[in-house]
């Protein structure tokens, strides 16, 4: 059914669709309209036989979701930022465990200084700690993969995170295709537990591993990874004949067969990608995207068949590895090492924090891609009048101050150094 919906809204009805069985909610921004749109589907009795549980922390969130689930039922949650970073512990537990947990991540900044606008930095966090991830590029394929994310969850015994952009995503009322609750029934089979935990049969599970077996525990959390490669393609396969939309996938093209610049980059920014492509092909430029909606497990292979030909790649990332550069271009340098004929990989960080991609911008760093490629790690829009003032002032006085305060003072003002010299 076509909605006018905000994006959070339609999530939860997405999420509603899959039967989930008990759902664990604390809120955080921006994330809160979804376990919101949630609870009150569970009051009112649309969403039937689910415990709806408010929790006192995001850590109890995702734990008594690992409760839950352990126990044999359909479990979910979202979380966002620190949110994210509050339940490390039990994420690392729940792909241990092999629990097949659907968490949603508004994609949001993490602190400090304190920032409540998009990037990727909370995904990117624990993008190592053995769950699956996928990011969602528009809402309607947002509600789409969280249908796939619960199949696909139940059939590897893995938990999955949902990663949707904050407040670009979640807050943006637009157009969605909301499935009929028996189409999701044909696509989702009922939950049938690999294991439960039974006071009739007990068993224990997350017992102590020394040395003579945990090597062994995590080789199968990747063995069943490299098995998601090939469902999450199955999957979006059978998706897209069920419902008639190409949603997830490990990745998606726009325009590549004769591009001699490939861009990949994840989430909702790819929108703004293809708008900047689709007029500099008017220009004559030839240039093309690659769309990766699956970041774990890392779709190697994949990237490989679409990217060897062109000499140049961009790689576009919303997240830093301080004092590396960005993951995802790192993983795609990675991918393809070795490989005969592989274009040269140009890595580039923008948007952190929320800060606007813009098409103008694109045009410019696409452009010198062609005609002066660089080394290293690009900074788009970077202001480098203020840091070069920062790293002046930073020399000369000892006792500085905060980084974050300066440049916002510097900024407010123009100053040559923060008015509270």
């Amino acid at each position: 059914m076509l909605k006018q919906i905000e994006g959070s809204h339609a999530m939860a009805e997405g999420i509603a669709l899959c039967r989930p069985e008990v759902i664990c909610a604390y809120p955080i921004t921006p994330q809160t309209h979804i376990v919101e749109r949630l609870g009150e589907m569970v009051r009112t009795g649309e969403l039937k036989n689910c415990e709806f549980i408010n929790v006192e922390s995001e850590f109890t969130a995702l734990s008594v979701a690992i409760g839950a689930s352990a126990a044999g039922a359909r479990a979910y949650t979202a979380t966002a930022s620190q949110g994210l970073l509050f339940m490390a512990e039990a994420v690392y537990n729940a792909a241990g465990l092999g629990l097949p947990v659907v968490m949603t991540i508004g994609n949001r900044a993490i602190g400090a200084p304190i920032n409540i606008w998009n990037d990727h930095s909370d995904a990117m966090s624990m993008s190592d700690a053995g769950w699956m991830q996928l990011f969602a590029e528009t809402n309607q394929e947002a509600v789409d993969l969280h249908i796939q994310a619960f199949r696909l969850a139940e059939e590897l015994s893995m938990p999955t995170m949902v990663c949707v952009d904050g407040f670009i995503l979640t807050h943006a009322v637009e157009r969605v295709d909301v499935p009929e609750q028996a189409e999701v029934d044909d696509y989702l089979p009922a939950y049938e537990p690999v294991q439960v935990l039974d006071p009739n049969d007990p068993i224990s599970i997350g017992a102590m591993v020394g040395p003579d077996a945990f090597t062994e525990v995590r080789f199968l959390q990747h063995y069943k990874q490299t098995l998601a490669l090939r469902l999450i393609s199955e999957f979006a396969g059978e998706f897209k004949k069920q419902f008639g939309r190409d949603s997830g996938g490990l990745l998606r093209t726009y325009k590549i067969d004769d591009a001699e610049v490939l861009v990949v980059a994840m989430g909702s920014v790819n929108g703004t990608i293809k708008d900047t492509i689709d007029e500099m092909r008017a220009d004559g430029i030839r240039i093309g995207l690659v769309t990766l909606v699956a970041f774990r497990p890392f779709p190697v292979e994949a990237l490989r068949k679409v990217l060897v030909g062109p000499k140049h790649v961009v790689v576009i990332e919303k997240s830093l590895a301080v004092g590396m550069g960005g993951q995802l271009a790192l993983h795609v340098d990675l991918a393809l090492r070795n490989v005969a004929g592989a274009p040269q990989v140009h890595s580039v960080v923008a948007g952190l924090g929320g800060r606007p991609i813009t098409r103008p911008s694109l045009h410019r760093l696409f452009r010198r891609a062609l005609v002066q490629p660089w080394e290293g790690t690009h900074f788009l829009d970077l202001n480098e009048e203020v840091i070069a003032k920062e790293l002046h002032y930073v020399r000369k006085v000892r006792r500085s101050g905060p980084t974050a305060e300066n440049l916002l003072r510097r900024l407010r003002t123009g100053a040559q150094k923060p008015a509270a010299d």
